[in-house]
């Protein structure tokens, strides 16, 4: 069955929801799923915004005849290439062979690599600036690159003022029910797929986000409607105030972040006695995680949160712990900032991992990373008890 919301009057809002799918990009774990959404204008002349997945092929087609309703398609109109947005291309145009396909130059190049040797008989390029009418509606082009891959536009109704902002203010998770937000718990049900979607799909182009952020900010909006996840129509100046947070690498809260690893207990043990006594002196919330049972997505999720970062790491084969090196080089692939960091090594002969973890972390940028290391030799004990509380202290009073 068929599944359209009205977004306005005009506007149709198309989405699938896919909850088999394990990982995003075969990447990072999507325990709630996804959605994908499409919308479709009806003016004087028929619009679909983007495509969606094939392995929501049926239901995207099922919802698009339906919006239809039997009118023809005149423009598709394609913000984003990345397969999950773009993957029915082909088969649109195999039904709709009229179809005027608009998007940038980027964008047309990228279409024809992915689809090599297809015909595209009717073709608009468009730059920022450049416009769309449909009738009463004007849409109008904005150029977001690398928002998150180069050739993205986003495009804004001046009728009924609403953005469609492709893979911005996007979200993991299945969208049951409403498609909008404010019809959901959004803080309970979302935000943290939505922070954690943010921070590793679009983390590493703050500057980027801030860029769009600005451009948007001259727009009057009513609506924002992205590809994945719910549709904002209330409450807008929230959910824009995370993504100022987030793209200027700000804390979202002062809690505090512990994520250890452990080859047999030791080093956990120390982390969670840490833990206790950071929850009991600092007053934040403390929240911990193992880095060997935790996908690093979830970890740099964490970070993006936590004003305050606490490493505990034991010495592997005289280097650093691979799943902690996972979360170090991630943390520095997508340019965390303005943290501030404590580190802890356990090394039963050689403790080697401080000094390396010390040396990744202080390449980020405006980063504070507290001296000293805590060491541990083999396992924790009594004789440790002064020089944790020191190291808690130093962290709560950093």
């Amino acid at each position: 069955m068929y599944k359209l919301q009205h977004v306005t009057k005009d506007i149709l809002a198309l989405s699938e929801s896919d909850r088999r799918l394990s990982r995003f990009e075969n990447i990072f774990p999507l325990p709630h799923g996804v959605s994908y959404n499409n919308y479709v204008i009806l003016d004087d002349k028929t619009v679909l915004m983007d495509t969606a997945d094939r392995s929501v092929a049926d239901q995207f087609l099922e919802n698009l005849r339906a919006a239809l309703s039997g009118r023809p398609l005149d423009y598709l109109v394609v913000q984003h290439v990345e397969p999950d947005h773009a993957a029915m291309i082909g088969t649109v145009l195999s039904i709709f062979p009229e179809v005027t396909v608009v998007a940038s130059k980027q964008a047309h190049m990228m279409i024809r690599q992915f689809f090599p040797g297809m015909a595209i008989p009717n073709t608009v390029e468009i730059k920022e600036g450049d416009t769309l009418e449909l009738g009463s509606h004007t849409l109008h082009f904005v150029s977001a690159p690398m928002v998150h891959w180069p050739e993205v536009m986003v495009t804004y109704d001046d009728l009924d003022k609403v953005l469609f902002s492709a893979d911005g203010f996007g979200s993991f998770g299945v969208v049951d029910g409403s498609i909008f937000a404010d019809e959901h718990d959004f803080e309970k049900e979302y935000l943290d797929d939505a922070r954690r979607y943010y921070a590793n799909i679009v983390g590493k182009f703050g500057a980027q986000v801030q860029n769009l952020l600005k451009k948007a900010a001259s727009l009057e909006i009513s609506a924002i409607c992205p590809l994945h996840g719910p549709v904002w129509r209330e409450n807008l100046g929230w959910f824009i105030g995370k993504y100022q947070t987030w793209s200027a690498y700000t804390p979202e809260t002062d809690d505090i972040l512990v994520v250890y690893c452990s080859l047999y207990g030791h080093t956990e043990s120390a982390a969670l006695a840490a833990a206790a006594k950071l929850r009991a002196v600092s007053g934040k919330n403390v929240a911990v995680y193992d880095a060997s049972e935790t996908d690093t997505s979830f970890l740099i999720s964490e970070v993006w949160r936590c004003a305050k970062v606490v490493l505990f790491c034991p010495t592997y084969n005289m280097g650093i712990y691979p799943k902690m090196e996972t979360f170090l080089n991630d943390m520095a692939a997508l340019l965390v900032q303005n943290r501030i960091f404590a580190l802890a090594e356990n090394g039963t002969w050689a403790p080697a991992a401080g000094k390396l973890m010390r040396e990744k972390v202080s390449a980020l940028k405006n980063v504070s990373v507290l001296e000293p290391t805590f060491t541990i030799r083999s396992a924790i004990s009594e004789k440790d008890e002064a020089r944790l509380d020191e190291f808690v202290e130093m962290i709560a009073n950093a």
